[in-house]
This record gives C-alpha cells, structure tokens and sequence, in this order.
C-alpha cells in the first residue's frame, strides 16, 4: 500500500475539499456511499397528509405508503401549524402502525370473570354499539321536572389530547346526536 504524503491526505480531507469548493454541501461532502443512497420516501407508491396523533397541536405528517405499508412519516412542509417540523414523539410516530410489539386485538373480561379472552375488533366494534344503544335507550328522558331535555345522563364523553380538532368536532355532534349532556375534553383541562 502507498503511502500517503501530507499533501494528498490534505486534499481528500472533506473539510479541507469543502473550503475549496463553492458549496461545503454538495461535491466536496459527497462519498461514494452518499452518492448510492436514496432517501426512504422516493419509491412510495403514495403519500397520504395526516395529522400527528400525540397532542392537541395538531401537526401535520406525510405518511409515505408502499404496497400498502406505512414506510416513512415526515412533517409536511405544507402544514400552516408546523410547517414541516414534528416533535421527538411526532418523528416517531411511524411506530404507532409498524412495530411488531403493536396491539391488533382487544382483550376483553366478562363481567365477573377472572381471565381475558382475545377478540377481534370488529366483534368487540359491535358490543360497544349494542351496549351505547341499550344505555341509551334504557336511560333517555324526554322530559325533566316538566321541561322538554331529550336527553340521556347514561353516556359520557372524556376525549383525549390525542385527538385533532376534526377528530373532537366528530365526537361533539356523535354524542350530542345521541343526546348525551356531559361531554368533555382532556385537552382543555
């Protein structure tokens, strides 16, 4: 192997070739191992806009989807909220939907049983609704002390701050459709 002379270990030095070129970002900082890299978003097949789900700030995400799996989530630069920029949480969000440890059932205890079982969502989507309806239907008042409430005192609302405004909107008109009165959200406390 050649030894190399001041001179020549100078002029591949990086620092040294971005003080003589006329952008320290481009050639001069180059190698050939940034030159075959390709950032994680260029062969998606589609780019979905969302909306971080950690807080109530709402920033925007580009979710980047390739055959049908979610492979990166930026911030969008488009985004009047965080043009672009995502908190530690937000840059980390793509676990949500990708880690292998994720929840994909719901564990569900019987009244007065002592072990979970597994359900799928959809059977466990349709106890919740059967319950909500029987609840509804069960504790609804149409009048109170002679006045017109159509109303149920049954079924409460508690949101969380992971919830964007669209999202909180949603909830609102769902409950007070159903004619629930007490409805709140944890962002606001």
């Amino acid at each position: 192997m050649k030894r190399m002379g001041l001179r020549e270990w100078v002029a591949r030095w990086p620092v040294y070739r971005q003080l003589q070129g006329e952008d320290g970002r481009s050639a001069a900082a180059r190698s050939p191992r940034t030159e075959s890299m390709a950032p994680r978003t260029a062969e998606a097949d589609k780019v979905a806009r969302s909306v971080c789900p950690y807080c109530a700030v709402g920033c925007g995400q580009l979710v980047y989807v390739k055959d049908g799996r979610v492979t990166q989530i930026e911030g969008d630069p488009d985004s009047p909220i965080s043009r672009g920029r995502l908190c530690p949480k937000g840059s980390a969000s793509k676990q949500l939907v990708t880690r292998p440890s994720r929840a994909t059932e719901v564990l569900y205890r019987r009244p007065h049983g002592t072990e979970w079982e597994r359900l799928d969502l959809e059977q466990a989507m349709d106890m919740i609704t059967d319950r909500v309806v029987e609840t509804r239907r069960r504790t609804w008042e149409e009048t109170s002390e002679g006045h017109l409430v159509r109303r149920t005192l049954g079924i409460a609302s508690l949101g969380g701050a992971t919830l964007d405004n669209e999202e909180n909107y949603l909830m609102k008109k769902l409950y007070t459709a159903m004619g629930a009165v007490q409805i709140e959200n944890q962002a606001r406390i």
